[in-house]
């Protein structure tokens, strides 16, 4: 089948599409690259205000004219490519935000999409209206809106999060869900918010390509490293700040025994190689379950600090702290879970060896697109 991927999230989409290709299908993957992380994609619409002196002119033409230029742009490299949004088989959206352009123009390439295209689904991937909600109501014990609840922050932090709760986003969301065929969960995040949902055919998990990930085996004869990697636009929305407290506690009681290793702001191909030494990798604080970054960690064989709530745990039939380490947002208690690897690092070892099978056994990119391809088959 011709099937188009709009959007990329971390890898997902592309990840996504390398398993459909060896089920026999065309696959393309058309997006903004993810950002700064600069994620690869088949067709990249460029976003030139993204930074420097380009965002701030972008900044003032909408404060004097309400005038989004980014948006004009991405809609004109829309239509240069709109061949591509006709005439596929299956499309998925990325999430309700596919092309990052302001609702209005959402609305316009969105309807050109779904008049071009009989079978065009969402995946809940990334902030949208069902999830924000849904922790805007307190509805889960804590999630990345917890710190702003707290007043940690500045507003533009969360600004790609609290927009789905505006009224010209509700309206997109509703546009959306009155032309998709449905919308699949790529982890637990957002699989709760949907359940009871209409629209909603089921989660299927993110897909790894474990066949190019190499396990590194724990060395464990030397001192503990611990990767730390920080996104300072996510700072706070991750839990950043609780690890560097929880580091702070451990690095004073055995500052002889470990190694701190921390990186900002890097691409994801430099950012994937530079914790390949590491015994430990801290990955965000506010989730339930774990992203694209947590399970390429795990498949490599760290013990990764992430969401592993107690739903995670039950829903793939696991006991605590086998597989991986559910970061709560206390630092005491992340600390005292780092102490109990440092004194006990035969557990680095048993945990790496279970992060991989995990991995291999649940998250492999081809059964993973086989399970995509079989709920999308079964609304076509």
């Amino acid at each position: 089948m011709k099937i188009l991927l709009l959007g990329e999230y971390n890898s997902s989409h592309y990840t996504l599409k390398e398993g459909l290709v060896t089920l026999g299908h065309e696959v393309t993957v058309l997006g903004l690259g993810d950002g700064f992380k600069n994620r690869l994609v088949d067709i990249n619409f460029q976003n030139k205000f993204i930074k420097g002196f380009p965002r701030f002119v972008k900044r003032v033409i909408y404060k004097l004219f309400k005038v989004d230029i980014n948006s004009l742009n991405i809609r004109k490299q829309f239509y240069k490519h709109q061949d591509l949004f006709k005439g596929n088989d299956i499309v998925q959206l990325i999430n309700e935000n596919t092309f990052g352009t302001v609702p209005k123009i959402e609305k316009e390439l969105l309807a050109f999409v779904f008049e071009h295209n009989k079978n065009v689904f969402l995946l809940s991937c990334g902030t949208d209206y069902p999830s924000v909600k849904y922790a805007m109501d307190d509805n889960f014990k804590y999630s990345i809106l917890t710190p702003f609840k707290e007043g940690r922050g500045s507003a533009p932090e969360y600004l790609n999060a609290i927009k789905h709760t505006s009224t010209p986003y509700i309206e997109l969301h509703h546009f959306i869900y009155k032309s998709i065929k449905g919308v699949i969960a790529s982890d637990l995040d957002y699989e709760i918010p949907l359940l009871g949902n209409k629209k909603y055919l089921g989660m299927v998990a993110n897909p790894i390509k474990t066949e190019q990930i190499k396990y590194i085996h724990p060395v464990l004869n030397g001192k503990i490293s611990i990767f730390h990697g920080i996104n300072r636009s996510n700072y706070h929305k991750k839990g950043n700040y609780i690890f560097e407290k929880a580091l702070k506690i451990i690095s004073e009681k055995f500052k002889d025994k470990i190694e701190i290793i921390t990186v900002e702001n890097v691409p994801y191909k430099t950012y994937i190689n530079l914790f390949n030494s590491a015994h430990i990798l801290l990955d965000q604080v506010f989730a339930y379950d774990q992203g694209f970054n947590a399970l390429e960690a795990m498949a490599k064989g760290k013990v990764v600090f992430t969401g592993a709530e107690k739903e995670w745990l039950d829903y793939y039939k696991l006991e605590e702290d086998t597989v991986a380490i559910n970061a709560l947002p206390d630092p005491i208690k992340i600390a005292e879970k780092l102490e109990w690897l440092i004194l006990n690092p035969e557990k680095i070892l048993e945990i790496s060896q279970n992060a991989r099978k995990f991995i291999e056994a649940h998250h492999n990119y081809i059964d993973v697109s086989q399970k995509y391809f079989d709920k999308w088959s079964s609304k076509i």
